[in-house]
């Protein structure tokens, strides 16, 4: 396993995968950063987009995540997941739903607190859709 990482995914209600893989390519908050076995520690805030599994030198697999934490060690990367899901899982129907109710919310917003959790709604529903036409991994 030196030429593997181990990977966890964690969403609130479910371990979503645990594998060892060859690297991971995280939507960090300054940017995506890739993990690779002997990686230096750290913790790093994720914003919303896709998360590349690579093995054979490909991409295994795509799962999209609506934020959440890493903590990377050298042997292992573990993401707690706020909403998290094979990309191939997306629903277009359902996040233009989300995308129009969200942007309702934001125009009745009475407050800071409304606006910026309208914001956020938006800003995932936005992320959903360029993972689903694959402008990002």
């Amino acid at each position: 396993m030196a030429d593997q990482i181990q990977f966890e995914l964690v969403a609130p209600e479910r371990l979503l995968l645990s594998q060892p893989v060859e690297m991971i390519v995280l939507p960090g908050a300054e940017g995506d950063f890739g993990v690779l076995p002997g990686h230096a520690p750290f913790v790093s805030t994720i914003r919303p987009g896709v998360i590349a599994v690579f093995d054979g030198g490909q991409v295994t697999e795509r799962l999209f995540i609506a934020g959440g934490f890493a903590e990377v060690t050298p042997e292992r990367c573990t993401v707690l997941a706020e909403e998290a899901m094979p990309v191939g899982q997306l629903d277009r129907g359902a996040i233009d739903t989300q995308m129009r109710e969200a942007r309702n919310d934001l125009a009745d917003a009475k407050d800071d607190g409304d606006r910026a959790a309208a914001e956020t709604r938006i800003t995932v529903a936005e992320a959903k859709l360029a993972a689903m036409e694959g402008t990002v991994y």
